[in-house]
Protein backbone atom coordinates (compact mmCIF):
# COMPACT_ATOMS: atom_id res chain seq x y z
CA UNK A 1 0.00 0.00 0.00
CA UNK A 2 1.33 3.45 -0.92
CA UNK A 3 1.07 6.56 1.27
CA UNK A 4 1.84 10.24 0.64
CA UNK A 5 2.99 12.35 3.60
CA UNK A 6 2.62 16.15 3.29
CA UNK A 7 4.32 17.92 6.20
CA UNK A 8 6.45 21.09 6.15
CA UNK A 9 8.28 20.27 9.41
CA UNK A 10 11.12 18.35 7.83
CA UNK A 11 12.21 16.40 10.91
CA UNK A 12 8.64 15.27 11.56
CA UNK A 13 8.20 14.50 7.86
CA UNK A 14 11.26 12.22 7.88
CA UNK A 15 10.15 10.53 11.10
CA UNK A 16 6.63 9.81 9.86
CA UNK A 17 8.04 8.42 6.62
CA UNK A 18 10.48 6.21 8.52
CA UNK A 19 7.81 4.78 10.85
CA UNK A 20 5.40 4.08 8.00
CA UNK A 21 8.13 2.30 6.03
CA UNK A 22 8.84 0.18 9.10
CA UNK A 23 5.18 -0.90 8.88
CA UNK A 24 5.87 -2.25 5.41
CA UNK A 25 4.20 0.62 3.55
CA UNK A 26 5.62 2.44 0.54
CA UNK A 27 5.90 6.14 1.32
CA UNK A 28 6.51 9.32 -0.65
CA UNK A 29 6.87 12.67 1.12
CA UNK A 30 6.66 16.35 0.24
CA UNK A 31 6.41 19.66 2.08
CA UNK A 32 3.36 21.61 0.85
CA UNK A 33 0.04 21.24 -0.90
CA UNK A 34 1.27 22.34 -4.32
CA UNK A 35 3.94 19.62 -4.33
CA UNK A 36 1.35 17.13 -3.15
CA UNK A 37 -0.90 17.84 -6.14
CA UNK A 38 2.02 17.05 -8.47
CA UNK A 39 2.54 13.69 -6.74
CA UNK A 40 -1.17 12.92 -6.77
CA UNK A 41 -1.42 13.68 -10.49
CA UNK A 42 1.06 10.91 -11.30
CA UNK A 43 0.23 8.13 -8.80
CA UNK A 44 -2.91 6.61 -7.25
CA UNK A 45 -2.22 6.63 -3.51
CA UNK A 46 -4.00 4.47 -0.96
CA UNK A 47 -3.77 7.09 1.82
CA UNK A 48 -2.81 10.73 2.31
CA UNK A 49 -1.48 12.20 5.58
CA UNK A 50 -1.22 15.98 5.65
CA UNK A 51 -0.45 18.87 7.95
CA UNK A 52 -2.91 21.79 7.80
CA UNK A 53 -0.72 24.87 8.20
CA UNK A 54 1.74 24.78 5.29
CA UNK A 55 3.25 27.27 2.83
CA UNK A 56 1.98 27.71 -0.76
CA UNK A 57 -1.14 25.59 -0.24
CA UNK A 58 -2.50 24.52 3.14
CA UNK A 59 -4.08 21.18 3.97
CA UNK A 60 -7.68 22.44 3.88
CA UNK A 61 -7.26 23.72 0.33
CA UNK A 62 -5.47 20.50 -0.64
CA UNK A 63 -8.28 18.22 0.51
CA UNK A 64 -10.88 20.49 -1.13
CA UNK A 65 -8.96 20.31 -4.43
CA UNK A 66 -8.77 16.53 -4.16
CA UNK A 67 -12.48 16.18 -3.61
CA UNK A 68 -13.15 18.54 -6.52
CA UNK A 69 -10.93 16.27 -8.65
CA UNK A 70 -13.12 13.32 -7.53
CA UNK A 71 -10.08 11.61 -5.99
CA UNK A 72 -11.57 9.48 -3.22
CA UNK A 73 -8.37 8.98 -1.20
CA UNK A 74 -8.56 8.41 2.57
CA UNK A 75 -7.16 11.53 4.24
CA UNK A 76 -5.74 12.14 7.73
CA UNK A 77 -5.09 15.67 8.97
CA UNK A 78 -2.25 16.37 11.40
CA UNK A 79 -2.50 19.69 13.22
CA UNK A 80 -1.52 21.52 16.40
CA UNK A 81 -4.89 23.30 16.22
CA UNK A 82 -6.97 21.45 18.80
CA UNK A 83 -10.13 23.57 19.10
CA UNK A 84 -13.40 21.78 18.34
CA UNK A 85 -14.16 24.16 15.48
CA UNK A 86 -10.75 23.39 13.89
CA UNK A 87 -11.39 19.64 14.01
CA UNK A 88 -14.92 20.10 12.67
CA UNK A 89 -13.60 22.37 9.90
CA UNK A 90 -11.02 19.79 8.85
CA UNK A 91 -13.54 16.96 8.76
CA UNK A 92 -16.13 19.09 6.97
CA UNK A 93 -13.52 19.97 4.34
CA UNK A 94 -13.39 16.27 3.41
CA UNK A 95 -10.80 14.64 5.67
CA UNK A 96 -11.53 11.20 7.10
CA UNK A 97 -9.62 11.69 10.35
CA UNK A 98 -7.94 14.43 12.40
CA UNK A 99 -4.98 13.86 14.73
CA UNK A 100 -3.72 16.56 17.08
CA UNK A 101 0.01 17.27 17.45
CA UNK A 102 1.92 16.12 19.37
CA UNK A 103 0.67 12.59 18.84
CA UNK A 104 1.82 9.09 19.68
CA UNK A 105 3.05 7.25 16.58
CA UNK A 106 1.24 4.12 17.74
CA UNK A 107 -2.04 6.03 17.48
CA UNK A 108 -1.18 7.36 14.01
CA UNK A 109 -0.27 3.86 12.82
CA UNK A 110 -3.51 2.45 14.25
CA UNK A 111 -5.55 5.11 12.42
CA UNK A 112 -3.62 4.41 9.22
CA UNK A 113 -4.46 0.70 9.46
CA UNK A 114 -8.15 1.46 10.08
CA UNK A 115 -8.43 3.74 7.03
CA UNK A 116 -6.54 1.35 4.76
CA UNK A 117 -8.88 -1.47 5.78
CA UNK A 118 -11.91 0.79 5.32
CA UNK A 119 -10.72 1.88 1.87
CA UNK A 120 -10.25 -1.75 0.87
CA UNK A 121 -13.72 -2.54 2.24
CA UNK A 122 -12.53 -5.15 4.73
CA UNK A 123 -13.77 -5.39 8.31
CA UNK A 124 -10.99 -7.48 9.82
CA UNK A 125 -7.23 -7.13 10.21
CA UNK A 126 -6.69 -10.69 8.92
CA UNK A 127 -6.80 -11.42 5.19
CA UNK A 128 -7.46 -14.96 3.96
CA UNK A 129 -7.02 -16.59 0.57
CA UNK A 130 -7.56 -20.33 0.78
CA UNK A 131 -5.37 -21.60 3.63
CA UNK A 132 -3.13 -18.51 3.48
CA UNK A 133 -3.67 -15.87 6.18
CA UNK A 134 -2.03 -12.47 6.64
CA UNK A 135 -2.45 -10.23 9.71
CA UNK A 136 -2.20 -6.57 8.71
CA UNK A 137 -1.44 -5.49 12.29
CA UNK A 138 1.06 -8.09 13.50
CA UNK A 139 2.44 -9.00 10.02
CA UNK A 140 2.02 -12.69 10.87
CA UNK A 141 1.71 -14.73 7.66
CA UNK A 142 0.75 -18.42 7.69
CA UNK A 143 0.01 -21.06 5.08
CA UNK A 144 -1.92 -23.72 6.94
CA UNK A 145 0.12 -24.34 10.10
CA UNK A 146 3.35 -23.06 8.54
CA UNK A 147 4.50 -19.60 9.60
CA UNK A 148 6.10 -17.66 6.74
CA UNK A 149 8.71 -14.93 7.19
CA UNK A 150 8.57 -12.12 4.64
CA UNK A 151 10.61 -8.98 3.99
CA UNK A 152 8.74 -5.67 4.21
CA UNK A 153 8.45 -5.44 0.41
CA UNK A 154 7.28 -9.05 0.12
CA UNK A 155 4.67 -8.37 2.81
CA UNK A 156 3.51 -5.19 1.09
CA UNK A 157 3.20 -6.94 -2.28
CA UNK A 158 1.39 -9.96 -0.82
CA UNK A 159 -1.03 -7.85 1.25
CA UNK A 160 -1.94 -5.73 -1.79
CA UNK A 161 -2.57 -8.84 -3.87
CA UNK A 162 -4.66 -10.42 -1.11
CA UNK A 163 -6.69 -7.23 -0.71
CA UNK A 164 -7.46 -7.63 -4.42
CA UNK A 165 -7.86 -11.42 -4.40
CA UNK A 166 -9.17 -12.75 -7.71
CA UNK A 167 -8.41 -9.51 -9.56
CA UNK A 168 -5.73 -9.57 -12.26
CA UNK A 169 -3.16 -6.89 -11.39
CA UNK A 170 -0.77 -5.61 -14.03
CA UNK A 171 2.92 -5.20 -13.29
CA UNK A 172 2.45 -1.43 -13.54
CA UNK A 173 -0.40 -1.47 -11.01
CA UNK A 174 1.58 -3.58 -8.55
CA UNK A 175 4.67 -1.41 -8.88
CA UNK A 176 2.63 1.76 -8.41
CA UNK A 177 1.12 0.58 -5.13
CA UNK A 178 4.11 -1.24 -3.65
CA UNK A 179 7.16 0.85 -4.58
CA UNK A 180 7.76 4.56 -4.00
CA UNK A 181 9.74 7.18 -5.92
CA UNK A 182 12.91 6.35 -3.97
CA UNK A 183 13.08 2.97 -5.70
CA UNK A 184 15.90 2.63 -8.24
CA UNK A 185 15.94 -1.11 -8.96
CA UNK A 186 15.54 -3.14 -12.12
CA UNK A 187 12.59 -2.97 -14.50
CA UNK A 188 11.61 -6.59 -13.76
CA UNK A 189 11.32 -6.01 -10.01
CA UNK A 190 7.72 -7.32 -9.89
CA UNK A 191 8.67 -10.60 -11.57
CA UNK A 192 11.59 -11.00 -9.16
CA UNK A 193 9.42 -10.48 -6.07
CA UNK A 194 6.65 -12.72 -7.41
CA UNK A 195 9.29 -15.48 -7.64
CA UNK A 196 10.31 -14.78 -4.03
CA UNK A 197 6.68 -15.04 -2.90
CA UNK A 198 6.01 -18.21 -4.88
CA UNK A 199 9.01 -19.87 -3.26
CA UNK A 200 7.73 -18.96 0.21
CA UNK A 201 3.97 -19.26 -0.34
CA UNK A 202 3.47 -22.02 -2.91
CA UNK A 203 6.52 -24.30 -2.83
CA UNK A 204 5.63 -27.58 -1.15
CA UNK A 205 1.88 -27.05 -1.56
CA UNK A 206 -0.19 -28.82 -4.22
CA UNK A 207 -2.60 -25.89 -4.55
CA UNK A 208 -0.70 -22.93 -6.03
CA UNK A 209 -2.26 -19.60 -5.02
CA UNK A 210 -0.22 -17.10 -7.06
CA UNK A 211 -1.11 -17.28 -10.74
CA UNK A 212 0.31 -15.66 -13.87
CA UNK A 213 -2.18 -14.35 -16.42
CA UNK A 214 -0.19 -14.26 -19.63
CA UNK A 215 0.08 -10.78 -21.10
CA UNK A 216 -1.89 -9.20 -18.24
CA UNK A 217 -0.17 -9.69 -14.88
CA UNK A 218 -0.66 -11.66 -11.69
CA UNK A 219 -3.43 -12.63 -9.31
CA UNK A 220 -3.84 -14.60 -6.11
CA UNK A 221 -6.85 -16.82 -5.51
CA UNK A 222 -7.70 -20.27 -4.10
Amino acid sequence: MRVLVVEDERDLNRLIKKRLKEEGLSVDACYNGEEALDYLASVDYDLLISDIMMPKMDGIELVKRLREMKKDIPFIFLSAKDAVEDRVGGLDAGADDYLIKPFAFEELLARVRVLLRKNANIKTNVLNVGDLSLNLDTHLVKRGDKEIELSSKEFNLLSYMMLNSGIVLSREKLEEHVWDFDFSGSSNVIDVYIRYLRKKIDDGFENKLIKTIRGEGYTIKP
